[in-house]
């Protein structure tokens, strides 16, 4: 089993001098390599909030990528690196389900019976995603966003099954200004992403991505709206491929009024 890399840093205060919430956010790999404007709107959204937003110089992936693939002492490395890097962070928030997943709960088995096992603990405890820490910890409902059209919600995986998140993105959803949020029947069923699972499995990963695109076409949405990233590219790339006039967005883009409405 590898060690956990050697990171030497400073306690940091959970608020800042003005009283405001301290976060460190988490930049995944998806949002940082391949779509930014989910970090700028993720960020945008927080500090409409007065939260001081951070981002912790070292910080990198969480883990799961090898974690998934069953290279267990790899993970063990990364996933040692990002407890350490964000210790006395402050509160962590990540605009992904699934990479919060990873920490709070595949952590724990990862680290367990390990010298490192309550330092992973501590990091559970203050790690959030992004739609959940600003319904459940804020206590914020309406952001002020905008949008004219109809919008449907589709239920990532991991955040549903091992977050709880069900309300939180619809609550959001459902205060903004202009538009319609219609359900999407197959909203709790995978899109046929899943990482490793979309390549290992690709036809039934292509088989389950039909099923969606059928149940969203039903819906006649201008905007199918996701927490995760993954699911957002699946499905986008999905819709393209039929040409089919409904886009996909992240929910932060939504909320925090990156997206226009078709003419």
């Amino acid at each position: 089993m590898f060690d956990i890399l050697p990171f030497d840093r400073k306690e940091t205060p959970l608020t800042n001098r003005q009283g405001s919430r301290r976060v460190a956010f988490f930049v995944t790999c998806l949002v940082d390599n391949l779509f930014p404007s989910i970090g700028q709107a993720a960020v945008t959204l927080l500090e409409q909030q007065h939260v001081s937003v951070h981002v912790p110089p070292g910080l990198t992936c969480c883990g799961q990528m090898a974690f998934n693939a069953g290279y267990r002492d790899e993970a063990y490395v990364v996933a040692g690196r990002t407890i350490e890097v964000l210790r006395g962070q402050g509160d962590v928030v990540l605009p992904s389900g699934s990479c919060s997943a990873m920490i709070r709960h595949l952590y724990p088995e990862l680290f367990r019976g390990t010298p490192h096992q309550a330092a992973a603990e501590e990091l559970i405890n203050r790690t959030y995603e992004l739609t959940e820490y600003l319904v459940d910890v804020l206590g914020v409902t309406d952001v002020g966003a905008h949008f004219a059209g109809r919008m449907t919600f589709h239920d990532a995986c991991h955040g549903l099954r091992f977050l709880g998140l069900k309300q939180q993105g619809r609550i959001l959803l459902n205060q903004v200004s202009g538009a319609e949020l219609v359900p999407l029947t197959s909203c709790e069923e995978c899109c046929g992403f899943g990482g490793m699972f979309a390549i290992k499995q690709s036809s039934l990963s292509e088989a389950m991505l039909a099923r969606k695109l059928t149940t969203i076409a039903t819906t006649q949405a201008d905007l199918v709206v996701t927490g995760d990233a993954s699911c957002m590219m699946q499905i986008a790339g999905g819709l393209s491929r039929i040409n089919s006039p409904t886009r996909v967005r992240h929910i932060a883009e939504v909320l925090a009024n990156m997206v226009e409405a078709r003419n």
